[in-house]
């Protein structure tokens, strides 16, 4: 660890991440910005690594396949699987046209968690036929607050289809549906408690597709062995993350719908895409992964070539990871890669590949596509609805997908913390020896002597530690670690001039008479984010921020659990003060955090929490907490250590 110059004390914000600043183009980043764009190309690089690295053989695929598949039902909050209820499946109304027949229907996914769609076939079905299930992307369809369903945008598919011998069920999402559920829970609404609960609305989204197989298998008109699955932007996600758990879906043509971290993470695509596009990342996967669970059935990997929310390069390296495994199976032919010029758009140059691709392997024939695909009906034509039922669910499915939150573990502290590691805490990197502080030249400060030491919390997060003594006390009977938020960092600055650039003040000899009264050593961490490390950018950045964390299988908070944790160790290794008794305090959200980091540093000797928040809805989100226990049972586990204020 390096040691700082005396007189960078004076200016240690500014001068604390000077050696960490890269040459680029324009004026460079502030020290923060340019520490978390370190953080997560380095992150992000990592998984991409050892995304499918194992995978040598088809005997290694094959032997692990079936765990992938589990744990991305889990991450999708779909294990166990929820119950196949009876579908309950209404048709509201038909309406026909030159070549085909549409049924405009409802069923329940779950009870109460209704299904509006559209089914598209030939007017006459002598035998049963390919069917393909359409799921829709992001296209609001209302007038005047009445909402036709996304499906209504994307009808010219299903009329397509069955106007050329297939049936074709064309369903709607949760958000956009006639029932108009939410999407955009972290991205807009502030719900960040639906980290802790591990929900997201992808899986949802893929229940609604499961279940929708289900109802295309119960029509006489349908052949069960020849079912594709077709969708594009949002409707391409979907159609990946069903095709990856049902292999009922024999042919898939997602467009649209993927990239890999390197595009979401770091050059930021994550920005254009709502919630339900993502799984709760708790096994740390790269999205090639979940594609390459797809194999060895006929996948055409679709995109254009100037998309911005799903980029080419991503697009290309997801194929390539993805074609290794069609290789080991020796399936090459099966795997395609459509790229069209144009934007994020649903065109004809996309449209007409797809088509051949399903004819190519449900009807094994290769025919000239003459018809275009065209919408034939407005939007109230084909609405389900005339009146929303009562009991629907939709709304606030938020609430209840998924396992039920637990609240009383009544496990061992060694299997709750072995949870906590393994599902909320995975981001966490792995444990090293804790190098001893290097403190800084003494600096003496309005009747204090002050220290200055940057730390390392892990590769590239390189954090300073502010240590106060004070000049009358000899021999300090404990020391006392207080966790700064951005209020802390200000109250800090504030209290101690060498810091904030001011003079003594009030703070300042409150301070003071505070330590000589407890004959304590007073450390000040601002974990990453805060003080000296904070990154810049306006309320809606700071929201991408932390999807971006949740993409990486972490969150921002629970990886400044991590540095609060480090820090103990750290300091706790230094000669000089690791005899000291060590006591934690911190405030708000920062108490929770000091209290999961008690939990894991058994060798803190107090927490002083205040203000803690009641439960994890709201307090710090990390992910799947909920699915382990709440913050009553935190308390608990902690037991005596903690003094709540």
């Amino acid at each position: 660890m390096r040691t700082l110059p005396f007189l960078a004390l004076m200016t240690f914000a500014n001068l604390l991440f000077a050696s960490a600043a890269t040459s680029q183009p324009g004026p460079p980043l502030p020290p923060g910005d340019q520490m978390l764009d370190a953080y997560f190309r380095a992150e992000t690089a990592a998984l991409a690594r050892r995304c499918l690295a194992d995978i040598q053989t088809l005997d290694d695929w094959q032997a692990k396949r079936g765990e992938y598949r589990r744990q991305l039902q889990e991450m999708l909050g779909l294990w166990p699987l929820p119950e196949r209820t009876d579908l309950q499946p209404v048709i509201t109304g038909k309406l026909e046209h030159e070549g085909l027949v549409v049924e405009k229907l409802y069923f329940q996914a779950s009870p109460r968690l209704y299904v509006t769609a559209n089914l598209y076939r030939p007017p006459v079905v002598e035998k049963p036929l390919p069917a393909i299930l359409y799921v829709c992307g992001h296209s609001r369809q209302a007038t005047n607050g009445i909402s036709y369903g996304n499906k209504t945008g994307y009808q010219h598919h299903g009329a397509w289809f069955a106007r050329n011998g297939y049936v074709c069920l064309t369903i709607d999402t949760l958000q956009l549906g006639e029932i108009e559920g939410l999407h955009h829970g972290t991205y807009r609404e502030g719900m960040w408690w639906w980290n802790a609960r591990g929900y997201t609305p992808a899986g949802v989204e893929a229940w609604f597709g499961i279940r929708a197989l289900d109802y295309l298998c119960s029509r006489s008109e349908v052949d069960r062995e020849r079912l594709g699955m077709t969708g594009r932007s949002g409707g391409g996600a979907y159609s990946w993350t069903v095709a990856a758990l049902d292999d009922r879906v024999k042919v898939v043509v997602p467009v649209a719908g993927i990239t890999d971290l390197q595009n979401q993470v770091v050059d930021g695509c994550v920005e254009g895409h709502c919630d339900c596009m993502f799984f709760v990342n708790t096994y740390r996967w790269d999205f090639p992964l979940m594609a390459a669970l797809i194999a060895p059935r006929p996948l055409l990997f679709s995109n254009s070539d100037k998309d911005n929310i799903f980029p080419l390069d991503g697009v290309i390296r997801t194929h390539a990871q993805v074609r290794r495994i069609y290789q080991l199976y020796g399936q090459t032919a099966r795997l395609g890669l459509l790229i069209t010029e144009g934007p994020h758009a649903d065109t004809q140059d996309l449209q007409v590949p797809a088509f051949r691709w399903f004819n190519r392997w449900l009807k094994a024939e290769q025919p000239l596509i003459e018809m275009a695909a065209t919408k034939l009906f407005s939007p109230a034509q084909l609405k389900v609805f005339d009146t929303l039922p009562a009991d629907a669910i939709n709304t606030r499915i938020h609430e209840t997908f998924g396992p039920p939150p637990s609240s009383a573990p009544g496990r061992s502290r060694e299997a709750v913390l072995a949870a906590l590691r393994a599902k909320v805490f995975a981001g966490w990197p792995e444990e090293t020896s804790p190098v001893p502080l290097e403190l800084s030249a003494r600096l003496e400060t309005a009747g204090l002597r002050l220290q200055v030491a940057e730390w390392e919390s892990q590769p590239g997060i390189r954090l300073p530690l502010y240590v106060l003594q004070h000049p009358k006390i000899r021999r300090p009977e404990h020391a006392v670690l207080t966790v700064l938020d951005e209020a802390g960092w200000t109250n800090l600055l504030a209290a101690v001039p060498a810091l904030g650039g001011g003079v003594p003040n009030a703070a300042t000899e409150a301070l003071r008479a505070e330590m000589l009264a407890e004959k304590t050593v007073r450390i000040f961490l601002p974990p990453r984010g805060i003080g000296p490390t904070t990154w810049t950018g306006n309320a809606k950045r700071q929201i991408q921020i932390r999807r971006r964390f949740m993409l990486l299988g972490q969150t921002l908070e629970g990886m400044r659990v991590w540095d609060i944790r480090r820090a103990v160790q750290v300091w706790q290794a230094t000669p000089k003060f690791k005899s000291l008794p060590l006591e934690i305090r911190a405030r708000g959200f920062m108490a929770v955090n000091a209290l999961y980091a008690g939990l894991f540093e058994p060798t803190v000797a107090a927490l002083q929490l205040t203000d803690l928040p009641q439960s994890h809805r709201d307090g710090p989100d990390y992910l799947n907490v909920l699915q382990v226990w709440d913050l009553p049972d935190a308390l608990a586990l902690a037991g005596e250590r903690v003094v709540r204020r």
